[in-house]
């Protein structure tokens, strides 16, 4: 996996007063996870993230990801970027089952693939993001108890892995080029590199 593509884990942590709790905030390409009472946040646009937890243990993360290609079918995990995708996915899942978590455990809320990006409405980028994620659970046998997939607007997503909940807010103005210049960035590092380094992407 080139680097630049590669899962990172996210390391920018904070004290969020509002929630009066630690909090990790992940950018395209990162996850987070953790056993301890805090938050994870993200903002979401043509991406789509997983919060998964062992409802169990209360051990959870988030991923905030997007396919890399504009071509193929969601639901064939053999194409390159779908492998990218069960990458991204796997990478949580098995971060959270080291941590301790059980697979008959899991339960998921995802969120995202918003039609955001301008130039990506015609290959439909969120639609299949949103598409990708809920195949691969389904595939794997992780029910999804929520979600708030495609549309138009962006999401900003709290995730309390030790509970389970998850706050979600509709950003109807952005007051900034932030979010849509990060995920084109993202995309574009996407574009030109390989899964695995020997397929093509784009």
């Amino acid at each position: 996996m080139n680097p630049a593509i590669e899962e990172q884990l996210a390391t920018n942590l904070y004290y969020d007063r509002s929630f009066a709790c630690e909090a990790a905030k992940i950018l395209p390409g990162e996850y987070y996870y953790t056993k301890k009472p805090m938050v994870i946040v993200t903002v979401l646009g043509s991406c789509v993230a997983a919060c998964i937890r062992d409802k169990q243990s209360g051990i959870g993360g988030m991923n905030h990801f997007m396919l890399p290609d504009g071509g193929g079918d969601p639901g064939n995990p053999a194409s390159s970027s779908m492998r990218y995708g069960a990458y991204a996915m796997e990478m949580l899942i098995n971060q959270i089952l080291k941590a301790g978590g059980r697979r008959e455990n899991l339960e998921a809320k995802v969120f995202g693939g918003g039609n955001v990006l301008r130039g990506f409405t015609q290959i439909n980028v969120g639609e299949r993001n949103a598409a990708f994620v809920r195949s691969f659970l389904h595939n794997e046998n992780i029910r999804i108890l929520a979600e708030d997939l495609n549309g138009i607007y962006p999401r900003k997503v709290y995730f309390f892995p030790a509970t389970g909940r998850v706050l979600v807010k509709t950003l109807k103005k952005l007051n900034n080029y932030t979010l849509v210049k990060r995920e084109q960035d993202y995309a574009s590092r996407l574009r030109v590199n390989a899964v695995g380094g020997d397929v093509d992407l784009f």
